[in-house]
């Protein structure tokens, strides 16, 4: 049967090596209601250059903005959860652990890598809020517990970036663990006189709070970062009072006395090795000199 409904003239051809994967001219509206070229906001480091909103990222970008030239070693690249409570709620926690694996790309929600910033060896732990809501399991506090090991062994600072909405409630009690371990660790660490510098992102609740998040020698964050245990949702449902203005952002944290600094995404590198280098008692390094 002849195909009638095919056209007689090719259409307009691309050639393979000029495909692109993400289509030039896309844009990205902040919640304030301002348009953004994404290409801008990249070179802006997902910070809208209008309004000053600081995108939420993950853990690529972060190591991108953080390791020189982009160039790091992952530790424990492999791990992934199980199942060990058999857990369902709306579907089977395996089949949600899969799904957030194909959906995202990752293994789980923090990875951990080692390189360079502004010359000087580096271990960095960043959560992914893609992943299951940034939330902590047992593999997130066992791959932050090796990465402060390494920190130790290697006598390198430890950097946390935290992005989460606390404990991962299908690991139950095997989630809550993870606080304990996550902070002996970081005891360790402080003992081994290791600096530790915990960065606070959009959003940093529950149990990542009370645990690593607040345990830094310098604890700071991203501008208008939500820094909670309940959020201010809960807190209003379970007082039945209406909340100050930016209650539970980082600006109303500092204000209370929770951080020590807040600091905008394009200077998180220059002022991250700043602090390390005062709290070592070593010469001030500057990008300008690697």
């Amino acid at each position: 049967m002849p195909a009638w409904f095919k056209r007689k003239d090719k259409g307009i051809q691309t050639p393979t090596e000029d495909k692109k994967d993400v289509p030039k001219g896309l844009w990205y509206k902040t919640p304030s209601g301002k348009i953004v070229d994404t290409d801008q906001l990249k070179e802006n480091f997902y910070v809208s250059p209008e309004d000053g909103y600081h995108v939420r990222i993950g853990s690529n970008e972060y190591f991108e903005i953080l390791f020189d030239d982009n160039k790091y070693k992952e530790l424990n690249p492999n791990m992934t959860s199980k199942d060990p409570l058999k857990f369902v709620d709306k579907k089977k926690y395996i089949d949600r652990l899969k799904e957030a694996q194909e959906k995202t790309k990752l293994k789980d929600a923090v990875r951990t890598a080692v390189g360079k910033s502004i010359g000087k060896d580096l271990v960095i732990a960043a959560m992914d809020f893609a992943f299951i809501g940034g939330s902590m399991g047992s593999v997130v506090g066992e791959k932050i517990a090796r990465a402060i090991d390494y920190a130790i062994k290697k006598k390198t600072p430890f950097l946390m970036i935290s992005k989460s909405g606390g404990a991962r409630m299908m690991e139950a009690s095997l989630a809550l663990m993870q606080l304990v371990k996550t902070s002996a660790k970081l005891a360790q660490l402080s003992e081994a006189k290791i600096p530790y510098i915990s960065l606070c992102t959009d959003p940093t609740t529950g149990g990542t709070t009370a645990s690593y998040a607040m345990l830094g020698d310098i604890n700071i964050a991203e501008p208008n970062a939500l820094i909670a245990f309940a959020g201010p949702r809960v807190v209003k449902d379970t007082t039945g009072k209406d909340l100050p203005e930016g209650f539970q952002r980082s600006e109303f944290v500092l204000e209370h006395g929770f951080l020590d600094k807040i600091i905008e995404r394009k200077n998180l590198k220059k002022q991250i090795n700043l602090y390390i280098d005062l709290i070592q008692n070593n010469p001030i390094r500057t990008e300008k000199e690697q």
